[in-house]
């Protein structure tokens, strides 16, 4: 088969495609031929080691391990002889963690627990491109208390995360404002955003709205900046920054409007949160770019850019 390899921190031009033998899945795991995966923020951050902290988990002077991706969707080759919920020609998705699970390759093994059933009526691609950004969105919101009625403002509406972010506060019933490039305004609008911010041609610190949340969903601006949008006990909360980590502490002593450090978590749970979005007309992803899996490296460089909307799609076509 082939795989994604890489044998140190770097570039893209680092990544490589070698022959690997097909694994076989333990009894409690299931052989996945990968159909498509994600080129994603996540997996940029394993591949160049940086922030720094990442090396202190992946192996701090090279990578512990050569293989990179962290998500998938694909169809059900094997089953290990313990495997009770899936069977050989289901189509299933997956995602690793922030640290992922080598899954841009053909084929792959997961355990049984750790999977969902694709959504209906998805086909591989627009299913892998309800994974990674899509579950962070999911793992923060689930753990927040939203209310029908509350307001909530998204910066970086466009992303992977804030993309699903807009969908899934509307789903809660909020009032939700988008801050996003203007060259994206039809599509943002047609997410279900409220309100919508043109940030190259607008201060968005200088609306009149006041906020229940405030979501940075591309860790490009403060608690500092977002601050006096907030209502009195209104919450920030960043998809990125241990900086976060410090401010959340801190305000959760001073009271107020707090900083929320939310460490994702219960994959499975919000996998399956989206997939019911999703069959209930609640969720669509988003897909910017499509790779072959022999153009990864092209693929990591537009990731790098900081520019992508919504997902970027890998397929396994070589």
């Amino acid at each position: 088969m082939k795989a994604v390899i890489r044998t140190k921190y770097g570039p893209p031009k680092v990544l490589s495609i070698q022959e690997l033998e097909i694994p076989v899945p333990k009894d409690n795991e299931v052989l996945i031929k990968v159909h498509a995966s994600t080129a994603n923020r996540s997996d940029y951050h394993v591949l160049t080691g940086k922030p720094f902290i990442m090396k202190l988990f992946l192996g701090l002077f090279k990578p512990g391990s050569s293989r990179i991706g962290s998500d998938f969707a694909g169809q059900v080759e094997a089953a290990g002889k313990n495997v009770i919920s899936f069977k050989v020609g289901d189509k299933v998705m997956g995602f690793g963690g922030v640290f992922g699970r080598g899954t841009l390759a053909q084929y792959i093994t997961f355990p049984e627990k750790e999977i969902v059933a694709m959504p209906v009526h998805l086909n591989y691609e627009q299913a892998a491109a309800c994974l990674e950004g899509p579950y962070y969105a999911a793992a923060g919101l689930l753990q927040m208390k939203l209310k029908g009625g509350q307001k909530a403002l998204v910066y970086g509406a466009t992303g992977a995360i804030g993309s699903s972010q807009v969908q899934m506060l509307k789903y809660y019933g909020l009032y939700v404002t988008a801050v996003c490039g203007g060259e994206n305004i039809e599509l943002v609008r047609s997410l279900g955003a409220d309100k919508i911010i043109d940030y190259k041609t607008q201060d968005f610190t200088k609306d009149e709205e006041r906020y229940d949340f405030i979501f940075d969903a591309v860790d490009k601006v403060s608690f500092l900046k977002c601050k006096k949008l907030l209502k009195k006990k209104g919450i920030y909360n960043s998809s990125g920054g241990f900086i976060k980590l410090f401010w959340a502490l801190l305000t959760r002593i001073t009271g107020g409007k707090r900083v929320l450090f939310l460490p994702p978590k219960d994959i499975k749970g919000a996998l399956t949160f989206i997939k019911g979005l999703v069959e209930n007309g609640n969720f669509k992803p988003v897909i910017d770019r499509k790779y072959p899996l022999d153009k990864i490296a092209e693929a990591f460089r537009y990731v790098g850019t900081g520019q992508k909307i919504g997902t970027v799609v890998i397929t396994m076509d070589i």
